[in-house]
């Protein structure tokens, strides 16, 4: 539904992280009135103050519904025409409150699907996506069949969470059950999955009108589970575009997206290459874009920047406009990052002039290189992995829970 004319449309945009300053920048640049609700320990975070209308902060741990009563008491006072979840922890949010202020936009049953484990992998396999052996962790009979006609190790992970957080493996069958039991009720909000073996890759994608306009393909370092558990430096790059893998997936990503019912959007989704076979299957997906700077890794690589089209989407829908794609550059682009010892890693022995962006946050160290060539993009961050290693590298252990 488009917005008239006699007023400017309003974005009421949520984020218990911070995150999302170029969508707000964006949104406001296209004219419409930008509103940030935060927590009130970001109070004070890098934003874009100056582009929003308003911004309000509320206390941390609000269930959905108590956020539910803060919006509506906004409300009452000003119009709401379209509200986005700038991070995926508050995604469920967003969409109980599409659904009680009837607005546009996914409501609960299809953010499910790209926030739900299960959710996704049913619905993927339904449509014949590959997907690692999985069983819903309900009935317990059911539990014990697919451990006994199943190949171990298996993950058990929590169905809405994020990265490698919560996530439990699992050597042997009987190593289940006091995991479980420990769980009580909250045993059924996880998925139990087969560990297979490979390499991780993700696909940043936009979509518009269910068709996928953009999709950059690329190849994490590590594994992000076994960086985040296990310790080391985190890497991501850009594939080469007319290789065999970026080819595959291409294909894999659309069929998953049209198989979840993306209408329009960003998706960060991450694939796995199995070593038994070479084949992808599908891991998991977010209707949002990636973090750890991979928004930044995308734009030096394609001058798209996925916070920017995100906005651009939402005014898009809202003025009943039609969406097209920024001009694309087909250069390459790579990042290393890893939590740092020291306050303020010094980077200036890094000189390749490939550099082209040094991160700026306390006790990380991390650069984005960007070239022309993916195979030269490649080759600087191999070196540059086991140099962060030794200069910078501090470890912190994974929370079973999110933390904003």
């Amino acid at each position: 539904m488009a917005v008239g004319t006699e007023r400017k449309p309003a974005i009421f945009c949520i984020s218990t992280y911070e995150k999302g300053q170029a969508f707000l920048r964006e949104a406001a640049a296209l004219g419409c009135d930008v509103t940030l609700l935060t927590t009130e320990k970001h109070a004070h975070g890098d934003w874009p103050k100056d582009a929003l209308t308003a911004f309000h902060t509320m206390p941390v741990g609000l269930t959905p519904e108590q956020v539910l009563n803060t919006v509506t008491y906004y409300a009452r006072e000003h119009h709401i025409d379209r509200i986005v979840a700038l991070d995926e922890f508050d995604l469920e949010t967003a969409a109980l409150l599409r659904e009680h202020l009837r607005l546009p936009g996914m409501g609960q049953t299809a953010t499910r699907f790209f926030r739900d484990k299960l959710a996704m992998r049913t619905a993927a396999r339904a449509a014949g996506v590959p997907v690692p052996d999985f069983s819903p962790v309900v009935n317990y009979e059911d539990v014990r069949h697919f451990l006994q006609n199943t190949q171990g190790p298996w993950l058990l992970k929590p169905r809405s969470s994020a990265s490698a957080i919560g996530i439990k493996r699992v050597e042997q069958p009987e190593n289940i059950w006091p995991l479980l039991e420990q769980m009580g009720d909250a045993a059924s909000e996880h998925v139990l999955e087969c560990f297979v073996p490979g390499e991780i890759f993700h696909v940043e994608g936009v979509t518009w009108g269910r068709e996928v306009l953009f999709a950059a393909a690329h190849k994490y370092g590590k594994p992000p589970m076994q960086t985040m558990h296990q310790g080391g430096v985190f890497t991501t790059r850009t594939l080469d575009r007319a290789s065999g893998d970026a080819v595959s997936l291409r294909a894999i990503h659309a069929a998953t997206l049209s198989a979840l019912g993306m209408s329009h959007g960003v998706t960060h989704s991450e694939f796995i290459k199995a070593h038994s076979n070479g084949c992808f299957y599908f891991l998991e997906t977010a209707a949002r874009v990636g973090g750890a700077f991979i928004a930044e890794v995308v734009e030096y690589a394609s001058g798209l920047n996925p916070w920017a089209e995100w906005a651009r989407i939402e005014v898009a829908a809202l003025r009943g406009e039609r969406y097209r794609l920024p001009a694309l550059r087909k250069d390459y682009a790579g990042s290393v990052i890893c939590l740092a010892r020291q306050e303020q890693p010094d980077l200036s022995a890094y000189a390749d002039p490939e550099i082209v962006y040094r991160l700026p946050k306390h006790h990380h160290a991390g650069l984005i290189v960007s070239s022309e060539s993916a195979q030269r993009v490649e080759s600087l961050l191999e070196g540059y992995g086991p140099r962060f290693l030794e200069d910078f590298y501090a470890r912190m252990d994974v929370p079973d829970k999110p933390t904003s």
